[in-house]
């Protein structure tokens, strides 16, 4: 399921205005993907879209990337922030010694480059064997 959750009508967080839900990012548009994705265990890399619509120029130098995803040992997984051109930005690194599940951060792109409107791609590998899991949703705010 893809939404589209535009903030631009909610008055800035410093004026205590919630719209309902506080915006991360008053003025800024958000569009998201909340539908699940399998990461295969040691397999190929999977990708999840997000559509950008409604935004004139490039992206933001902060483009804010907020990803969870699932996993029994987030160490294995490397993820990648790809732009509708396909240039890739490396969001996380795998890592023998991070043994939590899990992945639930925001990573800040300079995507400064990239159009902003247009297909963008979360991509996601399990790079070791016998753990698994799944993207479970991922937004980027412009």
């Amino acid at each position: 399921m893809l939404h589209l959750l535009d903030y631009s009508d909610c008055p800035p967080r410093a004026t205590g205005g919630t719209c309902g839900t506080t915006p991360p990012d008053p003025g800024g548009k958000v569009f998201e993907n909340t539908a699940d994705v399998q990461i295969p265990d040691a397999g190929a890399a999977v990708t999840s879209d997000v559509t950008v619509t409604g935004v004139s120029g490039n992206a933001p130098a902060a483009l804010k990337v907020d990803v969870d995803v699932k996993h029994t040992y987030r160490g294995d997984v490397v993820l990648d922030l790809v732009a509708p051109d396909g240039s890739t930005y490396r969001l996380k690194n795998s890592s023998t010694s991070d043994s939590a599940d899990n992945i639930i951060a925001t990573y800040t792109v300079n995507a400064s480059t990239e159009v902003a409107n247009g297909t963008w791609k979360l991509r996601a590998q399990d790079t070791y064997r016998s753990d698994t899991g799944y993207i479970d949703s991922w937004k980027l705010t412009f």
